[in-house]
């Protein structure tokens, strides 16, 4: 198993719970990001950094990532493709996609760009915070507590 990031605009908090889950599961952990990241010294931490287009590191952990692989993603169309390849992905605020809610939250995505895009002001998902931290902590705990130790 591999823990892939969308690291982009992943929040410090989730990076910094990854970074020590990492470490204690020892389990390798890759940031994707357009940008260069700063990331600890770690045997078990890398970063690659993509061409700085849309979508490019959507596009380059989905093609990276394979089945048993866990991504942390807040992309639903990346998380979507995912979860059909039989991939792991799990969103910074703790919700685990799975093939039943995924496809919900892919047509409420679409229906909500489509109201931004006739001028109504959707608003925006609620600040990041220590709730959302502990929500990912433990969905995070919960799954690599399935993974075989070797």
């Amino acid at each position: 198993m591999k823990i892939w990031v969308d690291a982009d605009a992943c929040p410090r908090a989730v990076k910094d719970i990854l970074y020590r889950a990492a470490e204690r599961m020892r389990i390798e952990l890759v940031l994707v990001a357009n940008q260069p990241i700063a990331v600890p010294r770690s045997v078990l931490v890398s970063r690659r950094t993509v061409e700085r287009t849309l979508d490019a590191a959507d596009r380059a952990i989905a093609a990276w990532a394979d089945p048993g692989d866990l991504v942390v993603t807040h992309d639903i169309p990346l998380a979507a493709d995912l979860v059909a390849k039989g991939v792991t992905a799990l969103n910074p605020r703790g919700e685990l996609y799975t093939a039943e809610n995924v496809r919900q939250q892919l047509s409420m995505r679409d229906f909500m760009d489509s109201l931004r895009g006739a001028g109504v002001d959707t608003g925006g998902p609620p600040a990041y915070d220590a709730r959302d931290a502990r929500a990912f902590a433990n969905q995070l705990d919960r799954l690599l507590a399935r993974v075989p130790r070797g």
